[in-house]
């Protein structure tokens, strides 16, 4: 599972990194939580470039009748992502990117869950792999949601738990967001376990466990 996140790098390394053009000013996020907005790149709508758009974490299909199920949706299995009802229409259309610095998981204890935050080793940005959809409601409303898929977790993170989100290469990055390349057959294998050894993890404070403690403080380490 994959339950909280953080983007801080500057705007201009974000664009820089997915390939966008002038995007807004983004606030440095330490604590994303679902239901929150989270800045996402997509296939432009027009065609050709990408988009940073911004989604409510947690996928409501386009089919849904009852908008509540987002609430469940964080996550996708990349294992099972192309069979599920709730994310196939989503994996075959509605591909995104997930930028992030980092991310926690949650280790077991005899006591309680120990958080930890997980980042590259040289501190670089990277790439989930995420799905989206949009939704629409009978009064007109419109809510576009997302989700982000997970793998078994590399030796960096079986330690701390048994899942980790997909991190993708930056050479796919073209190819996962096409929108031509709706077959999982040729999809599945960008959904590769990321090298361990370029991935650090350590402990850090319960605070994370707050949603509403977002600051440096969640990042550092016990």
């Amino acid at each position: 599972m994959c339950g909280r996140f953080t983007l801080f790098e500057p705007d201009k390394m974000l664009a820089k990194s997915f390939d966008l053009g002038e995007i807004p000013r983004l606030a440095p996020r330490y604590n994303v939580a679902p239901g929150q907005p989270v800045a996402a790149v997509r296939a432009s709508s027009s065609g050709g470039a990408r988009e940073l758009a911004f989604l409510r974490w947690g996928l409501i299909p386009s089919w849904a009748k009852d908008p509540s199920i987002g609430g469940r949706l964080i996550n996708a299995r990349a294992e099972t992502v192309g069979e599920k009802p709730v994310f196939r229409n989503a994996f075959r259309r509605r591909r995104c990117i997930v930028p992030a610095s980092g991310f926690y998981e949650w280790q077991r204890t005899e006591r309680r869950k120990q958080p930890y935050y997980i980042r590259m080793r040289d501190g670089r940005m990277f790439g989930i792999a995420g799905l989206w959809d949009r939704w629409e409601g009978e009064d007109g409303s419109v809510a576009e949601t997302c989700a982000v898929l997970t793998t078994a977790a590399n030796a960096a993170l079986a330690p701390v738990h048994d899942r980790m989100p997909v991190i993708l290469d930056p050479g796919v990055y073209d190819r996962w967001l096409d929108i031509a390349a709706g077959a999982p057959g040729s999809l599945q294998p960008l959904l590769v376990l990321f090298p361990p050894d370029e991935m650090v993890a350590f402990p850090v404070g319960f605070g994370v466990n707050d949603p509403s403690v977002d600051d440096e403080g969640c990042i550092a380490p016990l």
